[in-house]
């Protein structure tokens, strides 16, 4: 067993259920790389503040170096008597080069130290993920373009309301992943704060040059409170509520494609590829990615909250229950990255049924409020514009009629406004088309959106 870094003020050996259950190494192991960059760092800073020799950093950094291919390669045995991730590699870097792996832990605490590795390991993810959100993005200009003359009911209360375009449908979605983008880059720009150098809680009492620190590591700045710096997670709580939103968008997503793929809708079919089967009845073809989709929002959810709940009535500065911020953390980040790489491939691969969505635009009345706009355009009140519409719409139901089929007889019993153009006022593409008020969702101008989303995807740096 491996002696404690803080065994010097106790007598009795820690109760092996106490080790299991203060252990993190199971799931903290992931955080090794950055763990081992922020001690090279500190190693340089050490050699600057005179605490190291040169020879000394070269030989602590050439370690750390080892320690990190010992890990790589599955040959260095992480057990929970190492606690975390930071003793397992202070203790093998000492196993190789002697007491001056000791040194190396001068000036700092693992309270910084940690406060550090999640900001590096959460910044890598954050672009990464913001990458995939891009891809996303991509996917969804595609599957527009491809689509750009597909009509289909728009609903509200999930009943038929107005003809939309599929791409114009698609595209809303395309605006919600692109807030997404924004909300990760702010959470990024606030966490790029560098809290090495914070010690335990109240500073370190070496001469430690944090700006050195800093840019060595790749932050912009430092942190300004010692305090503050170990004692925080908000910037996780802010990437999980990020996180949160975007399932949230996926999720509204994935509802649709379950619906859409139902034999009741039939306005597309998922590829073989991206759905599964019954094991009882052969003819099901299930949208299990779109449904996983949908279930893991609550989980990344629940994690949010979990996070929130840890942080709630926590005294400065440091406490353990700041432990369990990186399970929901880490398990969030393999969720939304997971959910983010599997859709633009299945988004991409799907079948648009065009003709089923056109013969359900005209099924539903969707027309029904450019027939009370035909009247409000000739003068008459849009309210009582409204009701003559309704109506209309009843009576077309009582007669098993649409409003196309209507002769120009029955529209003038509705009112003597109609003329013979109200026929080519309640056209479907008409109606659509009409529609061209900047974000509407007429061809023409969903047409110049999508111009503009692809040149927008095009210029340098764009995300």
């Amino acid at each position: 067993m491996k002696k404690k870094a803080w065994s010097g003020r106790f007598k009795e050996k820690t109760d092996k259920l106490v080790e299991e259950m203060n252990a993190s190494i199971g799931f903290d192991k992931r955080l090794f790389r950055h763990d081992i960059l922020g001690s090279i760092a500190h190693a340089q800073v050490l050699v600057r503040a005179g605490i190291l020799k040169e020879a000394e950093a070269r030989k602590i950094i050439k370690g750390l170096k080892e320690v990190e291919k010992e890990i790589e390669a599955g040959k260095l045995k992480l057990t929970a008597d190492l606690e975390d991730i930071h003793m397992a590699v202070e203790s093998r870097l000492t196993e190789k080069i002697g007491p001056l792996g000791g040194k190396l832990h001068t000036g700092r605490s693992r309270n910084d130290q940690v406060a550090l590795d999640i900001r590096l390991y959460l910044k890598d993810e954050i672009v990464e993920i913001i990458n995939l959100v891009r891809d996303f993005k991509l996917a969804l200009v595609d599957v527009s373009e491809a689509n750009l003359d597909c009509i289909m009911p728009g609903y509200t209360h999930l009943q038929r309301a107005q003809p939309v375009l599929l791409a114009h449908h698609l595209l809303a979605y395309y605006e919600m992943l692109k807030r997404d983008t924004g909300r990760l880059l702010d959470c990024l720009a606030r966490m790029d704060e560098m809290p090495l150098g914070a010690g335990a809680l109240a500073g370190s009492p070496y001469q430690l040059d944090r700006k050195l620190s800093a840019r060595l590591l790749g932050f912009s700045r430092v942190t300004e409170n010692s305090l503050d710096s170990v004692s925080d997670r908000d910037f996780a709580v802010e990437f999980l509520s990020a996180a949160s939103i975007i399932m949230m968008h996926l999720s509204r997503l994935s509802e649709e494609m379950i619906l859409w793929s139902s034999q009741e809708f039939g306005f597309i079919e998922l590829s073989d590829a991206f759905s599964t089967g019954s094991s009882i009845m052969p003819q099901k073809k299930n949208p299990d990615v779109a449904e996983l989709s949908r279930g893991k929002t609550g989980r990344v959810y629940g994690h949010l909250v979990s996070l929130l709940t840890t942080m709630k009535s926590l005294p400065l500065a440091y406490n353990k229950d700041m432990q369990e911020d990186k399970e929901p953390l880490f398990d969030t980040i393999d969720t939304l990255k997971v959910v983010l790489k599997v859709y633009p491939p299945m988004l991409r691969t799907m079948k648009v049924n065009t003709d089923k969505m056109l013969r359900a635009t005209g099924a539903g009345f969707l027309n029904a409020t450019d027939a009370a706009d035909y009247l409000a355009r000739r003068g008459m009140p849009f309210r009582e514009a409204h009701e003559v519409a309704g109506r209309a719409v009843a009576y077309c139901i009582k007669k098993d009629k649409t409003l196309e089929d209507l002769d120009m007889g029955e529209w003038k019993a509705l009112s003597p406004l109609f003329r013979e153009d109200i026929r080519g006022a309640v056209s479907i593409v008409r109606s659509l088309n009409t529609r061209k008020v900047y974000g509407g969702t007429a061809r023409e101008t969903v047409k110049k959106r999508l111009v503009a989303v692809k040149k927008e995807m095009k210029k340098k740096g764009s995300l």
